[in-house]
């Protein structure tokens, strides 16, 4: 069957893609061996689906994979990235002799895809997360008005993932009618059968529910699959299901339907076996050893104008969160390119400043902060500069998805509000006590603090001039300017607050904190005792020379104070940091969260959980008291 007005594929262009699909096998199998590794069985169900999407359906630019204007392919079951390297070194992006490299030390071709690859957005293994990418890469192309589609590949383990539903029903409620979901239901997972196995229709109404056009299809037919590639085409408003029966291992007697061959790599005899029922089989092409690797990876925009200045008093009262919002909304004016990503609280973390000025430049995530971050992925792999909000803690259950978002090499931007015991009265389940060490431990971040409006805001702007992932962390409280609305912010860095001659012990803190330590300061000066204070807004990088200068100054005596809990934190940074650069350290006090919070006044935890203006004056009695 066909799409309306669209002519019935012709027997050689069947042909054309049998050939196709039959290389791929032969390159998926030949690679593996080679490698001594990889997951050959995953790639042969897929070969017609990926056959024919590469070479029919696909608008690809070749010299320009990742360009605006072409079609996307995202390898969600990334595990079978040898059928896509084969694909693309088919479709000419790079020679086929370079599939022979697979998984060497040396090559671009890793064991799962990431984007060291032209023409891969995204880095997938992690399974469950195609989908959002893709409706990210989706939402990227409607944005950019280009008529470029975007092909997801699914296999039916991961269809088990939770991540897999909230992109489904995201998807359909923005009526991405350019996105295609190819599901590989080969009814075999890892160790055993998969959910459902070959239960088609439970798959096909799952996705109907979620609002998709779906089509059951035989994987392996090719005139049945090229029918629903022109289905997807033809239909408007809503994304498209093409639901593939297909068989592990297809195209090879003694691998198709077997179980245990998931993650096994042939020995040279087995191949031998597989590729005489594949023949003829071209030779294999000696590889010139010239890498393929995509140069540069795409990094936000550094060239926008500079966002308005920010607009307080020093003394006046601010949230951080809400000035976030402002400087989200300044930023937005002059970079076309910025948008918000936020999870049914833009009244909280205030990106609905952002959207009253720009309405359509926030996407509403809803409930589904692990899709709302893949998403985020694929709208920066399309140039965007997407900011992702939500409550800080929240953010913990999409980590894959940030860790994920490291290997794609992406530039997301993520601020989490509502952080740490200074929330209050709502309690643990929505205090971010963890945040700083989540994303500390993700490379190349940048983890930034600010305590006041006037950082919040500058700290907005630095982000999106920054490549890689960013976090900002937000406070729920108001606190009172400390800075001039012409103070700069720059990372690494740190700002002194008290400094004199005569300080006997450096105090270390960040947003809430910063605040306790100048109460302290107040009253450790009225007894004669100074101390300096520092506000580290940037907890990654440290700015290392800055800080070993006033622990230095202060004869090594150091107090590090923050609103998280110990492990990971704002006080370990410190430490690592200072160890690193040799600097001796006569006395320490890490006051940090020690124990599960409960309810109750902000200034209340705050004492009560040792962060507070009194905890502070403690310690560095503590100090210097001792011997």
């Amino acid at each position: 069957m066909t799409a309306p007005g669209q002519a019935a594929p012709t027997s050689a262009l069947l042909e054309q893609l049998r050939e196709k699909a039959r290389l791929l096998r032969i390159h998926s199998l030949r690679s593996t061996t080679a490698a001594g590794s990889g997951h050959p069985t995953s790639c042969l169900s897929a070969a017609e689906l990926v056959a024919a999407t590469f070479f029919y359906a696909m608008k690809l630019d070749v010299t320009h994979p990742t360009s605006l204007g072409s079609d996307r392919f995202v390898l969600s079951k990334g595990h079978a990235a040898p059928v896509l390297y084969a694909a693309l070194a088919e479709a000419g992006v790079f020679p086929v002799s370079r599939l022979m490299t697979l998984r060497q030390f040396s090559s671009e071709l890793e064991g799962h895809p990431t984007p060291r690859i032209p023409g891969v957005d995204a880095a997938t293994g992690s399974l469950g997360q195609g989908l959002s990418v893709g409706a990210g890469l989706a939402i990227g192309a409607r944005i950019g008005k280009s008529s470029a589609r975007v092909y997801v590949l699914t296999g039916d383990g991961e269809l088990a993932e939770g991540n897999v539903w909230e992109a489904a029903a995201f998807a359909a409620n923005y009526g991405l009618d350019n996105l295609v979901a190819l599901a590989d239901i080969n009814a075999l997972g890892q160790s055993q059968h998969t959910m459902y196995e070959h239960n088609m229709e439970v798959y096909q109404r799952k996705f109907e529910a979620q609002g998709w056009a779906a089509e059951v299809i035989d994987g392996h037919d090719l005139a049945a699959v090229v029918g629903a590639l022109d289905h997807a085409r033809a239909t408007r408003g809503k994304p498209f299901a093409i639901i593939a029966r297909t068989d592990k291992g297809h195209g090879v007697s003694f691998l198709s339907g077997k179980d245990g061959w998931h993650g096994k790599a042939l020995s040279p005899e087995q191949l031998d076996k597989a590729l005489a029922e594949l023949a003829p089989v071209p030779p294999v092409q000696k590889d010139a050893g010239r890498s393929y690797e995509r140069k540069p990876l795409p990094a936000p925009p550094e060239n926008f104008p500079a966002a308005a200045a920010p607009d307080y008093k020093i003394g006046q009262s601010a949230a951080t969160r809400e000035a976030f919002g402002v400087g989200l909304k300044n930023l937005a004016a002059v970079n076309p390119k910025v948008y918000a990503i936020d999870g049914d609280v833009k009244n909280s973390t205030f990106t609905e400043t952002l959207q009253k000025a720009f309405p359509d430049r926030l996407v509403e995530g809803f409930i589904a902060e692990q899709n709302m971050v893949s998403v985020g992925v694929g709208m920066n792999a399309q140039g965007l500069v997407p900011f992702i909000t939500t409550f800080a803690c929240f953010l913990s259950r999409a980590f894959d998805q940030v860790r994920m978002a490291a290997i794609s090499r992406s530039s997301i931007k993520l601020c989490g509000s509502h952080c740490g015991v200074s929330i209050g009265e709502d309690g643990p389940s929505q205090m971010a006590l963890e945040d700083l060490a989540m994303f500390r431990a993700i490379p190349g971040a940048t983890v930034f603090y600010p305590s006041d409006g006037v950082s919040a805001e500058r700290l907005t702007e630095e982000m999106a001039r920054r490549a890689g992932i960013c976090y900002l962390r937000t406070s729920r409280p108001k606190t009172a300017v400390l800075y001039g609305n012409d103070e700069r912010f720059p990372a690494p860095g740190l700002k002194v607050l008290r400094k004199s001659a005569d300080d006997r012990v450096t105090v270390i803190g960040a947003g809430v904190t910063v605040y306790e330590a100048l109460k302290a300061c107040d009253e450790l000066q009225s007894r004669g005792i100074g101390i300096r204070v520092l506000d580290l807004y940037c907890v990654k990088p440290v700015d290392t020379p800055a800080l070993t200068e006033h622990v230095r100054a202060t004869g090594g005596r150091l107090v590090t104070v923050e609103d998280h809990y110990a492990e990971g934190g704002l006080g370990e940074a410190v430490l690592a940091d200072l160890t690193e650069a040799g600097v001796p350290l006569t006395a320490v006090r890490r006051l940090a969260v020690h124990r599960v919070p409960h309810s109750g006044k902000p200034e209340e935890l705050l004492d009560a959980f040792g962060i507070s203006a009194r905890k502070i004056v403690e310690a560095v009695d503590d100090i210097l008291q001792a011997k």
